[in-house]
């Protein structure tokens, strides 16, 4: 059985889209398809009238993978607002318009709550009534109420869900005998709330019951208008782990390449994986929750670089698959000869000042036609990936890779841009990542 949530990038909510068309279509499969839009612009639930800057992203996805090399990732329940916890996915709420939501329903009746989707990230959690308008953000939907959901219970001190996001000797009881759960982020911000359960509705008839979330009363920090967030990472408390009774513990998503055309999220296996380019997919020894292969090659225009594949991130500091970082972090010599090449094909363009930490940019304004270079990038096992021209190489005129200083040694990452318009499938039964071509 698969379970396939569909998301357009622009298409105006009005509009059918061809996701929503196949899902008529397909609808006697055990398939059900629910809306997934992008966070902002045209289209988006959590639609904002001004759009970050590219340079508040990049800055936000250099957090992010500091905070990732750092070993500083903790889940925690706590009693005290002061204690905290620190999941690097939540740095990339601000990531311009390259974040993707799903509109599902909380409790019983349902509430409409629009939430980013991140694979870089376990926990689920939404902005909770009560909460005075100087702590909660402004977001599109209603706040949830649990006072008003018939199946909501917080989670007990002394329970083993309780005792599962705790690294620490208690159980996370806080004065109130329950389950604190707290969240605080790199820029300093931070969350707390009540760690509960409750009816997760995500298409009519479809639904995880009992799903784990924080109840958060206050997110300082944030400037968005999504209610939260549902992870789907590979420890017990992701989405996918949850929902895992009914669809398995297999996902993949399609990220759209263009404004216009739709993408999805599916929970469970398809049916033919034939199609999928596969490679490994290594567990991480200290963070559990991040998704990892081996990354062994680039090529530009058909040549491959020449850069040993020892040059690239392996083992525990392979390269995590998230679908949350919008640039590639790749080690300083495999990046330093990707720029070289990529920088003398696009010799007849201007180039544009960089934007932290990306260092390669064009100024394509009055260009008709630009012939942007072909890239590939192979994995372990031989499974090569051809990037989408230009979609899934270029963000804003800039290359969508950015490279580390010589002396720093860590995990790289495969951003969401370079994943555009390929099929993820993230098999962690079988250990393998897959990808296929054209998928969106």
């Amino acid at each position: 059985m698969q379970f396939l949530l569909c998301f357009d990038r622009r298409r105006p909510r009005t509009q059918p889209s061809e996701c929503r068309i196949r899902a008529k279509m397909i609808s006697s499969s055990n398939r059900a398809f629910l809306p997934l839009a992008r966070r902002r612009g045209p289209g988006s639930p959590a639609q904002t009238e001004h759009e970050p800057r590219l340079a508040e992203a990049l800055r936000r996805d250099e957090a992010r993978w500091n905070h990732i090399i750092g070993g500083s990732v903790r889940h925690t329940a706590v009693g005290s607002p002061d204690s905290g916890v620190v999941i690097p996915a939540e740095l990339g709420y601000s990531v311009d318009s390259l974040e993707y939501v799903v509109t599902v329903g909380l409790g019983t009746p349902a509430v409409p709550q629009t939430v980013v989707v991140d694979s870089g990230s376990d926990f689920a959690w939404v902005q909770c009534e009560p909460c005075d308008s100087g702590e909660c953000s402004p977001q599109k939907d209603p706040l949830f109420d649990p006072r008003k959901s018939s199946t909501y219970a917080p989670v007990p001190c002394d329970s083993g869900a309780c005792r599962d996001i705790s690294y620490n000797e208690g159980n996370g009881c806080t004065g109130e005998k329950l389950c604190g759960f707290a969240l605080s982020y790199a820029d300093g911000s931070n969350s707390t709330g009540v760690y509960s359960r409750d009816k997760l509705t995500l298409a009519p008839g479809v639904a995880v019951e009992g799903f784990r979330f924080g109840c958060i009363h206050g997110r300082g920090g944030w400037h968005d208008t999504s209610a939260g967030l549902i992870g789907l990472g590979s420890s017990p408390e992701s989405l996918v782990s949850q929902a895992a009774p009914s669809y398995g513990g297999a996902f993949s998503y399609c990220l759209p390449p263009t404004g216009s055309a739709a993408g999805f999220l599916a929970l469970g296996r398809p049916g033919d994986a034939s199609g999928f380019a596969l490679t490994p997919m290594h567990p991480s020894a200290h963070v559990v929750v991040f998704y990892k292969v081996t990354l062994t090659g680039i090529s530009v225009a058909g040549r491959p670089l020449d850069v040993a594949p020892s040059a690239f991130p392996h083992g525990d500091y392979g390269m995590i698959l998230d679908s949350d970082t919008v640039i590639t972090v790749l080690p300083a010599e495999p990046y330093a000869a990707l720029r070289a090449v990529f920088r003398r094909a696009m010799a007849a363009y201007p180039p544009a000042p960089p934007i932290h930490p990306v260092d390669t940019c064009y100024n394509l304004t009055g260009y008709g036609n630009v012939t942007v270079p072909g890239m590939a990038l192979t994995f372990l096992g031989g499974a090569t990936v051809e990037l989408d021209n230009p979609s899934g190489i270029l963000v804003e005129g800039c290359l969508a890779f950015r490279g580390l200083r010589p002396d720093i040694h860590g995990n790289g990452i495969i951003g969401n841009v370079n994943q555009r318009a390929f099929e993820v499938l993230y098999d962690p039964e079988q250990l393998s990542v897959g990808f296929r071509a054209g998928a969106c």
